[in-house]
């Protein structure tokens, strides 16, 4: 008898029908939030999320700036919960990400933005948890229940709610029209065959890469190393990899290169290509690679919305990848579902 699939195999494969799901149930709260938003005119954005919820926040920070031209900063939630600041938030946005929304300093961060003059979105997978009780407006990401510990389909929910806000606030019909085709695109970035990527982690230190919105799913991809393979990796911008990073750089050093099709994926497949030169086995999310080796990838109706199928992608292999080293990716060590911090 084959083995029972892991739950991150399972919920992987449950991401293009909470995606579905989201988007027949969640137009309501995202249409009104993004409303009052946009009557709002904020100046800039605050994020508050840890971990890979922050991942999510870097990805919309790009979206912000590059649809809404609207800086977004991600504010470490310790400035309130333990150095007890109350930041002036005047003509501000706050968008908080945490899939539990119970994560004490992510709550008290959002209480005190809220009370300082910003608007405050909380985009999470429990519409009653407390930082839903404390935002102007919740997003609920409706992607059911997450039993295994990492995160998987609640960062794709996530990426979908906050980029979909973003895209209403602008009234970017493109953008809606491709967020709504995503199901069927994320159903077939599951069956992207990644086996060689799969098959070039040794077990050592490797990289992932982006740039722009790409670069928080490296970051994401780095982070899902550590925690179900229990490899350690390291994300950087393409820009910044060349730089100090390169030269622990040795003979089949393992790198990821995530790529969309936007207006940095020449740079990033010149910096791919460029790694596989001096000898690491580069994988990239993109044909425009010479001597890195592309990787079963798809695109979808907006650029913007490209890295979303790549982290699934992603995370059908990575799972493969810890039962191949022997590594339960449901139950990592020292790890919790929740985490919370004060």
């Amino acid at each position: 008898m084959s083995p029972e699939p892991t739950l991150m195999h399972r919920e992987v494969r449950e991401i293009p029908s909470a995606v579905e799901r989201l988007l027949s149930q969640g137009g309501e709260a995202i249409r009104t939030a993004a409303t009052a938003a946009r009557a709002a005119d904020p100046r800039y954005f605050i994020s508050v999320a840890r971990g890979s919820s922050d991942h999510a926040a870097s990805y919309l920070k790009y979206a912000s700036e590059l649809v809404l031209r609207r800086p977004m900063a991600s504010v470490g939630p310790s400035v309130n919960s333990i150095y007890g600041v109350q930041l002036d938030a005047r003509g501000a946005v706050g968008i908080s990400v945490s899939q539990s929304g119970q994560s004490p300093d992510i709550v008290r961060l959002t209480e005190a933005l809220r009370a300082n003059g910003a608007l405050t979105v909380a985009i999470t997978n429990d519409a009653g948890s407390r930082l839903a009780g404390v935002a102007d407006a919740t997003l609920p990401i409706h992607a059911g229940p997450e039993l295994s510990v990492a995160a998987t389909k609640t960062f794709v929910t996530s990426l979908v709610a906050g980029l979909w806000f973003l895209a209403e606030m602008q009234q970017d019909a493109d953008l809606v029209t491709a967020i709504h085709a995503l199901p069927g695109q994320l159903d077939q970035a599951t069956h992207c065959d990644w086996s060689a990527a799969a098959a070039a982690m040794d077990g050592r230190s490797l990289f992932t890469i982006g740039r722009g919105p790409s670069w928080a799913i490296s970051n994401e991809a780095a982070l899902k190393f550590k925690e179900t393979c229990l490899i350690h990796a390291e994300s950087y911008s393409s820009a910044e990899v060349l730089h100090g990073p390169v030269s622990i750089v040795d003979s089949d050093f393992p790198v990821i290169a995530f790529a969309a099709r936007d207006k940095a994926e020449a740079s990033l497949a010149e910096t791919a290509d460029a790694l596989a030169a001096k000898g690491a086995r580069v994988f990239a999310v993109t044909d425009k690679v010479s001597r890195a080796t592309t990787l079963p990838h798809v695109r979808t109706g907006h650029w913007l919305c490209d890295p979303i199928p790549a982290i699934v992608s992603f995370y059908a292999m990575v799972e493969t990848v810890a039962l191949a080293r022997g590594i339960n990716p449901d139950k990592p060590r020292h790890l919790n579902k929740v985490t919370e911090t004060v």
